[in-house]
């Protein structure tokens, strides 16, 4: 039946646009009586049996803004004329919102008034809907009434499969679509030639540029090295798929399938002409390398490291500019918030000794070209400054890797049984890139949410007896290797042996649509791959020509994962902490698992993490030479030695878990720069530390410190405290700074919040205070170390970290209103910075003191007049408006935007920093 469908495209993933102007008010009606398509189904009174669930009805979950992600052609035109939505699109969205003010009152009797109840099966008085997809005997879809759910039940594992793919062709086909051709680099041709869409076209086909046959490989491999349940794994994808393509049959002769094919050209609404096409296995490859470049593959950025190492070299002279340059990395910082406690799990650390560094010469570092023989509109400016984006986001270590995690062992909760608050933060877009569903079948049984055109298996949710989530690590498994060139710039040395390139092209063209109306246009993106990797730069070393490459060993294994999925919601293989550990052992993306039944708790970082050539420092490009390869590197297979599961930081049954993205554990290096002494992690640790000191811990005093969390300044709980400490250090006298100074201490006082004055009022209590910090971070911050540093290695530095990622802010792949925040930023060098120039104890100190250099009375000076002037700087100054928002609205400006993927557009909600898909859980028994 017609579910919902989306917008242009990834309309818009960074900069959404206004209203298309042919969904006006008369062409609206004009369509609505030859468009409109029932919608119901067939109302059974059947009741799902939850038989085996163990959760008591204390497990819930939410996943704005609904369930519902397609819609007909005459819906979306309804949705942007009228703002009706179609049923269950966005009535999670609603809830989710209300959690911001509504936090405070929590308790465990009103969880679900915030989530929706997760337990397995639907009451009978509950039931929305019966569908046997494609008429099938072996499998039934029964949706919820509140939330449209769909929960899957099958005799059989091939139709309990294709019952799972129709479903997720139900609810995401239009999503699933865009996605399979953005994993395949085709995005444009299919949807549009935005400039926002080259730009994400560009940059994952950068991070994954596969031939078909490439693709295939990849589903070999994996059946091939997995006995039987590779072979389970290829059943259940070839049974999800049939269920895929029995959905885009049914919709398009029934004519209820999603209303941007219309709009983008490939079906016409009149005499249903044009094709939906069907899927195969491998565009679930393609999805894979998507989802795994967004959020599970941690590493890169070596050649931007070694930039700004020879800047502080340069600078300070070899040695010193190593130790300052060190201490900015904070590799390993004393003071870092970790996961597991106590407990030392060395990776990635600086070698005593470094072997096989390939450094380039200073200014001899070019990032490949990938965008050539533009024309048309893909030649304009937009379109070049799209792809500089693109370009920049690929390359850097510093991905967003969003999520958080809150588990507490059954010895510290109220009731004796563990209780958990975890999920991933995905963005925000409309549809959802997840999908709820619940699973019963031989060999599944599972709740939670999958990304969409993955769901054979839920990825993240509850089995019977157990739960399990997701944050993404960041662990380095991605190295940049120089290959030395020979002959010309597309033949390198491959052991002692000149050899070609290889040239793997897709050639993109685009016309305007109904949906997106940019200029025709054409490029070709071309990428030369080398035996280590794709080429992403050309430089010299010491003289010598080389392509520098970045080798990742997830590489060529985007389906290796599935067997992982697949054993997490097998009950028969999950019993107990041990044996989740052993199944996420089998994901090959750098992500932090969590764990929690009636009894246990448990965590495990996933990924291949290879085993480095004794000396290679895995923060710099070494030498393409066997010497400095990854142990028993193979290079046909892309496969090697990897670190052993023991080496991986691991617990079972620690007092409690927080992650946000933060160091795994001691001596365990991630790639990304900022895991220091102020880290948004800091905001869980120090709330569910104090809970757990207290005891007695419940389900709504876990959610009430994840909220609380979610709302807070990083800036202002753990770095302005000092800084005010500075300023006060003598009595302000100046009237403009003791005024600033007098808002910011009251909102510091009143907890350093980001919230409204009531709820739905748009407007913050202390909004000159957010105001001011929010136009003081990044006057202070250059102040306080470009004199110090020199513009050229300050610039570089911020290469590698940027300094602010406030919520107004524009960063990561979904750009402003996307709700994360405080990820990266230079709070922990400010910290130590300013505590150093206090006088205090600092662990891991900055290898100089830099504020006023060093000066306490410099210090203050400088931190006073960049507070004047922050003060001075008007609201609109601060917030300057952009496509969602006027100039000057502070809400706006942070509030989170569900980004329009398709053609159904939601209302703004403000901000909160938290997990997109959620779960709440305390299981209260166990098989």
């Amino acid at each position: 039946m017609p579910r919902r469908p989306s917008r242009t495209v990834l309309d818009r993933l960074r900069t959404p646009r206004a209203i298309p102007g042919f969904l006006k008010t008369a062409s609206v009606c004009a369509l609505m009586a030859g468009l409109l398509t029932p919608v119901s189904q067939v109302a059974a009174a059947a009741e799902v049996t939850a038989a085996n669930d163990y959760c008591g009805n204390q497990c819930s979950d939410i996943l704005p803004p609904g369930q519902n992600g397609n819609a007909t052609l005459a819906q979306i035109l309804l949705n942007q004329a009228f703002g009706t939505q179609p049923d269950h699109a966005g009535d999670q969205l609603g809830p989710y919102a209300n959690l911001a003010k509504g936090y405070p009152t929590l308790t465990n009797a009103t969880i679900n008034t915030f989530f929706n109840d997760a337990s397995f099966g639907v009451p009978s008085d509950q039931v929305a809907s019966t569908v046997k997809p494609a008429g099938r005997g072996d499998v039934t879809i029964v949706r919820d009434k509140k939330t449209g759910v769909p929960h899957i039940t099958g005799t059989t594992r091939y139709g309990t499969e294709f019952g799972a793919g129709y479903a997720a062709a139900e609810d995401r086909l239009w999503l699933m679509d865009v996605f399979r051709h953005v994993g395949r680099g085709q995005l444009t041709p299919f949807a549009g030639g935005d400039p926002s869409n080259q730009g994400l076209e560009q940059e994952f086909w950068r991070h994954a540029p596969y031939t078909e046959a490439d693709l295939q490989a990849q589903i070999d491999n994996a059946v091939a090295t997995n006995g039987e349940r590779g072979r389970q794994a290829l059943a259940d994808v070839n049974a999800y798929i049939d269920g895929i393509n029995a959905y885009i049959d049914a919709s398009d002769s029934g004519r209820y399938f999603p209303g941007e094919y219309v709009l983008t050209g490939h079906k016409d609404s009149v005499t249903n002409a044009g094709t939906i096409e069907r899927f195969k296995p491998t565009d679930l490859v393609a999805l894979a390398s998507v989802i795994g470049a967004l959020f599970g593959s941690g590493g890169g950025g070596e050649v931007n490291n070694a930039i700004s190492l020879l800047e502080a070299q340069e600078k300070y002279g070899v040695a010193e500019g190593t130790k300052v340059w060190e201490s900015f990395r904070e590799r390993n910082d004393p003071e870092a918030v970790v996961t597991v406690h106590d407990k030392s799990f060395p990776y990635a650390s600086k070698p005593d000794d470094p072997q096989g560094e390939a450094l380039p010469d200073a200014g001899s570092v070019a990032e490949e070209q990938l965008v050539h023989d533009r024309t048309g509109s893909a030649a304009g400016s937009a379109a070049a400054t799209a792809s500089t984006t693109a370009t920049k986001t690929a390359m850097s270590s510093a991905r967003r890797g969003m999520s958080n995690a809150l588990v507490v062992s059954g010895e510290h909760t109220a009731s004796g049984h563990p209780v958990a608050v975890f999920g991933p933060q995905t963005g925000y877009f409309a549809p959802q890139l997840l999908m709820l569903q619940e699973i019963q079948g031989p060999g599944l049984s599972a709740r939670g949410a999958s990304f969409a055109g993955l769901s054979m298996y839920v990825e993240l949710g509850r089995g019977q007896d157990y739960s399990w989530s997701a944050t993404t690590s960041g662990q380095d498994i991605i190295d940049t290797y120089a290959v030395e060139l020979c002959q010309d710039d597309y033949h390198y040395l491959y052991r002692g042996t000149c050899t070609a390139m290889e040239k793997v092209e897709q050639k993109n063209a685009w016309k305007p649509t109904t949906a997106d109306g940019t200029a025709a246009g054409s490029y070709t993106m071309r990428v030369w791959r080398t035996e280590y990797g794709p080429v992403s730069h050309r430089a010299t070393v010491d003289g010598k020509k080389v392509a520098y490459t970045t080798l990742r060993s997830s590489f060529l294994h985007e389906a290796d994962s599935i067997i992982g999925f697949q054993m997490l919601n097998d009950p028969d293989y999950v019993k107990g902490p041990q044996d989740f550990q052993n199944a996420v052992q089998h994901i090959n993306y750098t992500f932090n698992w969590f764990y929690a039944d009636s009894e246990h708790t448990a965590y495990y970082n996933s990924g291949d993490n290879p085993v480095r050539a004794t000396g290679v420092d895995a923060e710099f490009p070494v030498w393409a030479r066997p010497a400095y390869e990854w142990r028993n590197w193979n290079p046909t297979t892309n496969t090697a030695q990897y670190t052993p599961a023991s080496a991986h930081p691991n617990s079972i049954d620690q007092d409690y878990y927080i992650s946000w993205n933060n160091k795994q554990a001691k001596d365990y290096t991630t790639a990304p720069w900022g895991d220091g002494s102020v880290h948004r992690g800091n905001l869980l640790e120090d709330r569910v530390k104090k809970l757990v000191d207290a005891g007695g811990v419940t389900r709504a005093s876990l959610v009430k410190a994840m909220a609380d969390a979610g709302l807070a300044d990083l800036r202002a709980e753990d770095v302005l405290p000092d800084l005010l400490k500075v300023v006060n250090s003598t009595p302000v006298t100046d009237s403009t700074a003791a005024a600033a100074v007098s808002r910011l201490q009251t909102w510091l006082t009143a907890g350093a919040k980001r919230t409204e004055t009531s709820a739905g009022s748009k407007r913050y209590a202390d909004a000159d205070a957010i105001r001011i910090l929010d136009a003081w971070w990044p006057l202070l911050v250059k102040a306080e170390f470009e004199p110090g540093l020199g513009s050229d290695l300050y610039t570089a530095m911020t290469d590698n970290l940027p300094i602010d990622e406030s919520p107004s802010a524009a960063h990561g792949p979904t750009g402003s209103h996307a709700g994360s925040s405080f990820q990266y930023g230079w709070w922990s060098y400010v910290d130590k910075d300013i505590r150093a120039v206090l006088g205090e104890s600092v662990q891991g100190p900055l290898a100089q003191k830099y504020c006023g250099g060093g000066s306490l009375s410099a210090c203050r000076d400088l931190l006073i007049s960049t507070l004047k002037e922050a003060a001075g700087k008007t609201a609109a100054q601060v917030y300057p408006g952009d496509e969602q928002c006027s100039a000057g609205d502070q809400w706006c400006a942070d509030s989170i935007v569900q980004r329009e993927l398709g053609g159904i557009k939601h209302g703004k909600i403000s901000w909160q920093n938290r997990p997109t898909y959620q779960q709440v859980v305390e299981f209260t028994s166990h098989r």
